[in-house]
């Protein structure tokens, strides 16, 4: 109760720094657009979060024939969590991944990469599917799709409040504070956006590996998976929208470098170190 209290006041806060750019960036009728923006967002988010996810992602139904390992799997630890069965989707795709996507577990979606099903033995694949049936049983993703989709739309913001600066700054030249105001604005609620938005996805995957090992039963599973996983993404980053990076299992993007301070998901090292130390 006490995370789902934080992350909804994290929620407003993103809301908040979403109306707050629309009127520094686009004037006095930004509020009104911020605002309808948001409530937008958030009744799109709420109800067709599995279907953007689905369509982003280019994934399709998976039927049991093809995959009976994993409808097994998914099957053990719906029970085991006390969860309905979710829909379960494939990606085409090598690289080894997974996500979970919908509004509540009644609506709830488990999707798998072609490379997930291929390269993993049966205790690596229930760990990564306990990890994905444990955000569904955290009601993890709809709050973590409307955090993405609200930072996008403050970066389509910002991109306009620097178009009118670029386009109409020579008008405003008489308000030399408003014009530093609305510089800081563009840079600084993007980041604020980011980091909100990363420290809520960091925070749910901490919380889904320990769920996960919980439901499955088996920590070392989820951790050998992941550390397999991190490689080939690595060697292979999988060419998907950078918005929907954040649902994945595991960073599906190159996060070397600079790039890595701003993921979405926390240090692999640090997972399968927690999760290992759950077994001792």
């Amino acid at each position: 109760m006490v995370n789902h209290i934080k992350t909804m006041f994290l929620m407003i806060i993103l809301t908040v720094i979403l109306m707050v750019a629309g009127e520094l960036l686009l004037g006095e009728g930004g509020l009104i657009i911020a605002f309808v923006l948001a409530l937008g967002i958030n009744f799109f988010a709420f109800w067709y979060s599995d279907k953007v996810a689905i369509t982003m992602t280019r994934s399709r139904p998976l039927k049991e024939n093809e995959a009976p390992e994993v409808y097994g799997a998914v099957r053990k630890l719906a029970e085991n969590s006390n969860l309905p069965m979710p829909r379960i989707y494939l990606m085409p795709t090598e690289q080894p991944n997974a996500f979970a996507a919908g509004r509540n577990p009644s609506n709830s979606v488990v999707a798998v990469t072609q490379g997930l099903v291929r390269m993993l033995n049966q205790q690596e694949l229930e760990g990564v599917l306990a990890h994905e049936m444990a955000h569904i049983r955290n009601r993890d993703i709809l709050v973590s799709t409307m955090a993405a989709v609200i930072a996008g739309a403050l970066m389509i913001i910002s991109r306009l409040g620097m178009y009118g600066m670029m386009f109409g700054g020579r008008r405003e030249g008489g308000h030399p504070i408003m014009l530093l105001i609305k510089l800081a604005a563009l840079i600084l609620a993007p980041l604020a956006a980011i980091l909100i938005r990363m420290a809520i996805s960091r925070t749910r995957e901490y919380h889904a590996d320990a769920t996960g090992a919980s439901i499955s039963g088996n920590p070392e599973g989820l951790a050998s998976a992941l550390q397999k996983m991190e490689n080939y993404a690595r060697r292979r980053p999988l060419q998907v929208n950078e918005a929907a990076s954040h649902m994945f299992i595991v960073n599906p993007l190159s996060a070397k470098g600079l790039g890595g301070l701003f993921s979405t998901h926390p240090p692999i090292q640090e997972r399968v170190k927690r999760l290992r130390s759950m077994n001792s």
